[in-house]
């Protein structure tokens, strides 16, 4: 890990990093020991009220690199938002949202409101009327909320910008800086993301003072295990390679990528019609049925997830068995999140990624290259998969 550019120790003991007996007891609750390497790299100039910058691989822990000095802030006895923590998308907020809470579950009187697009409004400002110290939510409800008035932020001295890079490039920039423009007795701020991409560093130039820059890179102690596969197929092969992969393996938890809400129904339903309990997240799908989905998958009753890109991202499920790129994604960073799915907390994961295109095989081999994972290829011939050999 890289601190301002320079190599530090990245290895720490929680009960090293003089938290409260509160926060102890919260972390000695989840079961958790050591600190990962962002978790070492942020909490320590947050807890001095210093901004930071923080690039880390998915899964690496930054939700509590930045809510266990969030909470430790935070006076119980106060009746106004102190933080402020943005994402964007409604199912990561509510992950964010549920991790903090995880860590007040000791720090009685502090509440937690999340905020987001696709539920009853009505039932978010009845939240609000308690008094909460800390808020979680996407750019564009937390503007309703203000327009409405239902939410004061001119004494917030926390805010964290979680997954940047993607809420900047869903186009909530307008927002965020009208939403950073409004705060005038903040502190310090954070952002978070797994890259940083020009529109984060034009925030950070903008809002930050000197910020702390951590580096967390994909090395073998902090990069997942995944066992990634590339099949060539025929189109029309794919939904029965699927099944098959699913079967052999044993997989229980699977995530299924697909490119177009569309082709996510249609693979859910294919797969369904093969006795293989699925079902399938995308953006025109109600908040309420996707959210019941989640819970369902989470609770081990749904064997298959199929989701597309912008649907799964910022989702914490860390027990994915395999992952399938029943399409291949359009960009690199794409596939980095997606296969990130599986191979966490420290367990062993798959990938397979289907291939039945000219188009797609070049789109893979620019993933291979620009990521420069080993992907194995395989053969499917005559209802059997075949390892083939590959140079070096």
């Amino acid at each position: 890990m890289e601190i301002n550019g320079e190599q530090v120790n990245e290895i720490q003991d929680y009960k090293d990093m003089g938290l409260s007996p509160a926060l102890m007891a919260a972390i000695d609750k989840k079961g958790y020991v050591t600190a990962t390497p962002i978790q070492v790299g942020a909490i320590p100039p947050f807890m001095e009220w210093k901004d930071v910058i923080a690039k880390a691989p998915t899964g690496t822990g930054k939700t509590f690199a930045f809510g266990i000095p969030m909470v430790e802030h935070t006076d119980p006895e106060s009746d106004y938002v102190s933080s402020v923590v943005l994402a964007p998308t409604r199912e990561l907020a509510i992950q964010i949202q549920d991790e903090l809470r995880d860590l007040c579950a000791f720090k009685e009187g502090v509440r937690v409101v999340c905020l987001y697009g696709g539920a009853p409004i009505e039932k978010q400002i009845q939240a609000l009327k308690k008094k909460p110290q800390i808020v979680v939510a996407t750019p564009g409800r937390l503007m309703d909320h203000m327009k409405r008035r239902t939410v004061r932020l001119d004494r917030v001295e926390t805010v964290v910008l979680d997954e940047a890079d993607r809420m900047l490039d869903m186009g909530f920039i307008r927002d965020v800086t009208h939403i950073l423009d409004l705060m005038p007795q903040r502190k310090n701020l954070g952002m978070f993301s797994a890259t940083i991409s020009r529109e984060v560093l034009d925030i950070s130039w903008v809002y930050q003072r000197d910020p702390v820059e951590i580096t967390v890179q994909a090395v073998a102690e902090n990069k997942p295990d995944i066992q990634q596969y590339r099949i060539d197929v025929e189109r029309g092969e794919k939904v029965d390679i699927t099944v098959q992969l699913l079967e052999a393996g044993g997989y229980e938890r699977a995530i299924a990528f697909c490119n177009t809400k569309n082709m996510t129904d249609r693979l859910a339903s294919l797969l369904r019609m093969n006795g293989i309990q699925a079902d399938a997240i995308h953006g025109d799908i109600q908040q309420r049925v996707r959210e019941k989905v989640l819970n369902t998958f989470r609770e081990g009753k749904l064997r298959v997830l199929v989701a597309t890109d912008v649907a799964a991202r910022g989702l914490d499920i860390d027990d994915v068995d395999v992952v399938f790129n029943y399409d291949v994604p359009d960009e690199n960073e794409y596939y980095v999140h997606r296969i990130g799915r599986t191979g966490r907390a420290k367990r062993h994961g798959v990938a397979y990624t289907l291939v039945s295109s000219v188009t797609e095989s070049l789109k893979m081999d620019d993933i291979q290259k620009g990521t420069q994972n080993k992907v194995l290829p395989l053969k499917y011939e005559n209802g059997v998969l075949l390892e083939l050999e590959t140079e070096g």
